[in-house]
This record gives C-alpha cells, sequence and structure tokens, in this order.
C-alpha cells in the first residue's frame, strides 16, 4: 500500500521552521497579549498551511479562495476601514486642528524608507532585491497602518504581500519598545517636561457629521486613488457621528471588523508558505519596516521641535511621535514618555489628536503611492 498519502513523509526543516514561527505568532498573541486578534489568526494560518500536503493554496483550496475573494479584490483590507471609522473618535484632532502637521510629518518614514530601498535596489546600487513598486510597498510599512499596508502591497507587489502584512502588524504591537528611544534621543528633558491645558473647545454635533464627509471629497480630489480607502474609513465614522444608525455602527465596530479580521488574519498566515516566506528578502523587509517606523516618529517628533520654539516652548515634541497611525498605542506611549518626564503631565488628548489625523495622512500617503506607480 503507497504512503505518499502521508504528511510526514513530506515534512522538511523549511516546515518544521514555518510551524515553529505559527507557534511563536500564538504564544506572543496570548502569552504576552501583542495584537492577539491578528497574531493568533495568522499564526494558525501558518501552521495549517505549511502542513505537508493539506493542498490550502492551491485552486480551490481553503486560502486560495479567501486570497482570491478578499485580498485580490481588496475587500478585507476595505471593509476593517468601515469598522476602524465606526471606532475612532476625531473629536481630540478636531479639537486641535494644528495636529494634521504632526501626522503629515509623521509619515516621513514611508517616502524615507521607499527611497532608501529604491537607491539600494534597482534605483542605484543594485545592492537590495527590490524593484520600484516592492520598495514603495515596503515603505508602506512606515504608515503604521495595516490595512493600508496590505490595499498599497495587494495592488504594487502581492508577492511581497505576507511579509509586508506581518511587520506591519507585528511593529504597530511593537510601538511601546520602537518609538521610545528615538523620542528620548531626538528631545531634551526639558522639552518633553512641556505641560500642555488639557481643555479645549467641543465640537459640535454637525461638525463631526460634515467631517467624514468633507474630508472624503477633499481627498478625493487632491489623491483620488486614496478614495477606496478614505471613503471606507469615513463612511464607518459616518456612522458613529450621524447618532441614528447605532445598530450599523455597532454592527462595524463589532461583528463586521471581527469576522473580517479573523478572514484576513487566517488568510494572511495561509500565504506564508516554507517555499516563498523563508527567502532573504523576507528579513530586509523586516528589517526595513523597523527603519520605517523609526523615521515616522522623527519626523512626528522633529515637527514637534520646530512648533516649540515657534510657540516659545508651548508645544511639548514628544506629541510629534503621536502622528503615525498606530491608533491608539502611539498616543498611549506619548501620555507614558511625557509623565515619565514630569509626573503632572497629560499629553493624551493631544497625542490622540495627532494620532487620528497621522490616519488620516497615512491613507492619503498610500494613495499618493498608488496614483503614482499603480
Amino acid at each position: 500500500m503507497p504512503l505518499e498519502f502521508l504528511g510526514i513523509l513530506s515534512f522538511t526543516w523549511q516546515t518544521a521552521v514555518m510551524l515553529a514561527i505559527g507557534g511563536v505568532l500564538i504564544y506572543l498573541g496570548i502569552a504576552r497579549k501583542v495584537e492577539p486578534v491578528l497574531l493568533i489568526p495568522i499564526g494558525a494560518g501558518i501552521i495549517m498551511t505549511n502542513l505537508p500536503l493539506a493542498g490550502l493554496t492551491e485552486e480551490g483550496g481553503l486560502f486560495a479562495s479567501l486570497r482570491q475573494a478578499g485580498i485580490d479584490t481588496e475587500l478585507f483590507p476595505l471593509l476593517i476601514f468601515i469598522g476602524v471609522g465606526a471606532m475612532i473618535d476625531f473629536g481630540p484632532f478636531l479639537q486641535r486642528p494644528y495636529t494634521i502637521l504632526l501626522g503629515a510629518a509623521a509619515q516621513f518614514g514611508i517616502f524615507g524608507t521607499f527611497l532608501m530601498v529604491y537607491l539600494l535596489g534597482d534605483g542605484w546600487l543594485h545592492v537590495l532585491p527590490f524593484s520600484l513598486k516592492e520598495a514603495a510597498s515596503i515603505g508602506v510599512i512606515g504608515s503604521a497602518d495595516g490595512p493600508t499596508s496590505i490595499y498599497v502591497s495587494g495592488i504594487l507587489a502581492p508577492e511581497l504581500l505576507a511579509p509586508i502584512a506581518v511587520a506591519a502588524y507585528s511593529y504597530m504591537a511593537l510601538v511601546p519598545i520602537i518609538q521610545p528611544p528615538v523620542m528620548r534621543l531626538l528631545t531634551t528633558k526639558r522639552e518633553r517636561e512641556v505641560k500642555m491645558p488639557m481643555t479645549a473647545d467641543s465640537v459640535s454635533r454637525r461638525v463631526r457629521i460634515m467631517f467624514p464627509l468633507i474630508t472624503v471629497v477633499v481627498v478625493g480630489l487632491i489623491t483620488p486613488k486614496a478614495v477606496p480607502l478614505i471613503g471606507c474609513l469615513m463612511f464607518g465614522n459616518l456612522l458613529r457621528e450621524s447618532g441614528v444608525v447605532e445598530r450599523l455602527s455597532n454592527t462595524a465596530q463589532n461583528e463586521l471588523i471581527n469576522i473580517v479580521t479573523i478572514l484576513l488574519g487566517l488568510t494572511i498566515g495561509g500565504m506564508m508558505v516554507a517555499g516563498e516566506f523563508l527567502k532573504a528578502q523576507t528579513i530586509i523587509v523586516f528589517v526595513m519596516g523597523i527603519i520605517a517606523f523609526a523615521l515616522d516618529t522623527a519626523g512626528g517628533v522633529i515637527l514637534g521641535k520646530i512648533m516649540y520654539l515657534a510657540t516659545g516652548g508651548k508645544v511639548n515634541p514628544l506629541i510629534g511621535a503621536a502622528g503615525i497611525s498606530a491608533f491608539p498605542m502611539s498616543a498611549r506611549v506619548v501620555q507614558k514618555e511625557g509623565l515619565r518626564a514630569n509626573r503632572y503631565n497629560h499629553l493624551l488628548m493631544h497625542a490622540a489628536g495627532a494620532n487620528t489625523a497621522g490616519q488620516i495622512a497615512s491613507v492619503v500617503a498610500g494613495g499618493a503611492i498608488l496614483a503614482l506607480l499603480a
């Protein structure tokens, strides 16, 4: 009786490595609580897809079907953006409109990393094995925005989608580790001690309703390629702020985003097949992802320092670090660093404004890259 159907006969060291990676991600999600809602499904997907002879990535297989339905069509990241929009309160940003500048400055990591990878790749030195579109997709890890990273890389460099997605979500969870050293390096103790007022003018319901509509129109006129992303994000926020469709808002915040997150996580994990994932390219993607997050943080903090000087020391430069789109983790990191320098410091609402502004800025940046390269 032939035994070819036994998966253990096709077991290789690459299989063992991928099963270990899947196990580590699940461990981090459960034991360390590092982005568990994504790392657990991704880890499970990695283990399932790398079991020999399972056939999950073959035509008609589970992961092949999910990829075709949700990734190739870009449906999953767009649906997640509806849920994200329904969960975000743009009030802190609307109360402090100046924070849009910090959100924009904190996108420096996207374009800085993009340029670095391109010049080291096909653009000049040919040291790295990446084309122009692949370099752009790696740079978008710096958006600190999982759906945007998936959306852009799915269009420009689908062959790098799996490592880019894992890097983006992993580093979002590691924001409390990546950002503080950069923040302390670029600021003085005196700057970190600056207290900022906690109160701000309230935002009317009319403004909250008009904001998502105006944002879609303005962003759409500037970067049309960003309309699917910004449109879904702001549609979700409109559900939240309208006050008349609570059922839809609650569904977007809970059932919709939970279901799509499970499917997206499993699909990303299912794409991480040993033969395609265990390459030098993957390691480079992860290294460049850290650089992108560090440059994002630096860009926001440096603009914060400029604001500090321009206002005569009234702006704490730390809030610039929250300009990345890792909401709300980055705002919490800023609050913690502010308290560390001055126990009477409360920067959370200012940082939240920059954080939500960064969400919009990252989408615009992704749309701009698609407009240039897609």
